[in-house]
């Protein structure tokens, strides 16, 4: 099994599809919607396969593959899968063909297709990556289908959002290319020659003070802009709204995940001191957006943006999380990863549908829609439920645990971080009240029911949703093993001890009887 080089095809199918799809002409319309969604539907199975030969009591690095690339350099085609990436790669792999089979372009469907396919490839890559220098292509390949989804096949606004997107995430990254080059020779002296191995690097440099802190933003900087983090979110309403559905589902699900990942994996992993004293900074920042990402939820009349400035408020708790740097804060913020990505992404699926049915997002342009469109209704609260947080759905699993790991080192954050699980259901039970209850009008009263096409795309999601909710035992046992053995290396590479759980107090009550 290790033999095989499954990381590899993770980014080379659906690379060799998007190329595919390219070259094949447009007079054949069924092969080229057939060719994506087989690279699609292979790249799935295999990150499947990779979930379930994943060993969950092997807390290192899983299916490793390592190869020189520019051996002058020090650069290497260096993939391995791990418990904190594990689940953002299915994600990818299961959501992909979901999003192809399920949501039209309605036009032009050849490049749509091809684009889609590369921005896989990219995004798998990026959560595989071992090596600073190859991560930084994946990181940046992404941009470019990301921009052409927006700019092609988006809304009336498009051309704008498309191009604020791009130039946010390109300053962003010219941050990083400096901090990665930068890191690469500063860690030559303890590495005996230059690499971009981040291995190597995280377990052998040592970084002056002032030296790391530099380095360490130079990366967050890039990150914090994926991510969004507050004040840096505003490029993320105009894209979510102006994205084609399937643009903003990938664009939540996966791809601002590249910048909670990216944290972790790359910010505190390479430079633990640094980010522990930069941590009371992004406490502050996630906060802060978990806040107002809410009451921006609220004010909004276009029910795309309610779900677009919902995501600022609910990364902010992953943020939050990663910080905290206890094991059940990261265990949190690593599965609220895949919760958000699961409740997020539905809910745009479902608006999406909405406005192809009405043609407007206008929350005081719907009313009424439960009524004629109970199982459609359904599907949203079900959704709409997770999203807020309510017990028994994936939800509630990640907030819960990141505020209950973050509280030993973040105490007055977190006090006030709560208050956005409140706003949450307020911003999302206000927009459902005035979207599918009253009577409707006689523009929503022939609001079509979902169809079985529409169903089985969000059946599965659906399903992980409860599932997830119910049952997280699964995701905890792979993702835990990873998340101590990145605690250790902090403790290990700074002045930093985890808390030690609370132990529970009995009290003995004395009375009669």
């Amino acid at each position: 099994m290790i033999e095989f080089p499954i990381l590899t095809l993770l980014v080379v199918v659906p690379a060799v599809g998007a190329l595919l799809v390219a070259v094949i002409s447009k007079r054949h319309p069924d092969l080229v919607k057939v060719t994506a969604l087989g690279a699609s539907v292979l790249t799935g199975a295999l990150a499947l396969w990779v979930l379930f030969a994943f060993d969950k009591s092997d807390s290192g690095f899983q299916f490793a593959s390592r190869h020189a690339w520019i051996k002058p350099w020090g650069i290497s085609w260096h993939l391995g899968i791990d418990g904190i990436s594990l689940f953002l790669v299915v994600l990818t792999g299961v959501l992909f063909p979901l999003v192809i089979v399920g949501i039209d372009p309605h036009r032009d469907h050849k490049r749509y297709l091809s684009w889609m396919l590369l921005l896989e490839a990219g995004v798998m890559g990026s959560f595989i990556s071992l090596d600073l220098f190859l991560f930084f292509v994946f990181f940046e390949i992404v941009l470019v289908p990301m921009y052409f989804l927006i700019g092609g096949w988006g809304y009336e606004g498009r051309v704008y959002a498309a191009t604020k997107f791009f130039l946010f995430t390109m300053v962003g990254s010219a941050f990083m290319l400096v901090g990665i080059v930068a890191t690469a020779i500063l860690a030559k002296a303890d590495n005996g020659q230059v690499t971009f191995d981040l291995i190597k690097i995280a377990e052998n440099a040592e970084f002056a003070a002032g030296t790391g802190r530099w380095l360490f933003f130079a990366f967050a900087i890039a990150f914090a802009v994926k991510v969004p983090l507050f004040p840096l979110h505003t490029w993320l309403p105009d894209a979510h709204t102006q994205a084609p559905t399937g643009g903003s589902v990938i664009l939540a699900a996966v791809l601002l995940k590249m910048g909670t990942y990216g944290l972790l994996r790359f910010g505190v992993y390479l430079f633990p001191e640094a980010a522990l004293w930069a941590r009371p900074l992004f406490f502050t920042l996630a906060t802060v957006g978990i806040i107002w990402g809410a009451i921006a939820a609220t004010m909004q009349s276009d029910l795309k943006r309610v779900v677009a400035y919902s995501s600022v408020a609910h990364l902010g708790f992953i943020v939050l999380g990663t910080f905290a740097l206890t094991t059940t804060a990261v265990t949190g913020g690593v599965m609220q990863n895949i919760n958000h990505g699961l409740s997020t992404g539905a809910l745009f699926i479902l608006v999406g549908m909405i406005y192809e049915r009405r043609h407007t997002r206008e929350i005081a342009q719907l009313n009424g829609l439960q009524q004629v469109a109970p199982v459609f209704a359904a599907a949203f609260m079900v959704v709409m439920l997770s999203s807020i947080g309510v017990p028994g759905l994936n939800g509630f699993v990640g907030e819960f645990m990141v505020l209950v790991g973050s509280f030993a080192t973040a105490r007055w954050w977190v006090t006030i971080a709560a208050a956005g699980v409140i706003l949450a259901a307020l911003y999302l039970l206000w927009a459902y009240q005035r979207v599918f209850h009253g009577e409707p009008d006689e523009a929503n009263s022939g609001f079509a029911e979902l169809n079985w096409k529409e169903a089985s795309l969000l059946l599965p999601m659906i399903g992980l949703i409860v599932f997830t909710g119910v049952y997280p035992k699964p995701m905890l046992d792979r993702i835990e093993p990873s998340v101590k053995a990145f605690i250790a290396h902090v403790e290990e590479r700074s002045n930093y001890h985890e808390p030690a759980p609370a132990e529970p107090v009995l009290v003995e009550l004395e009375g009669e009887g």
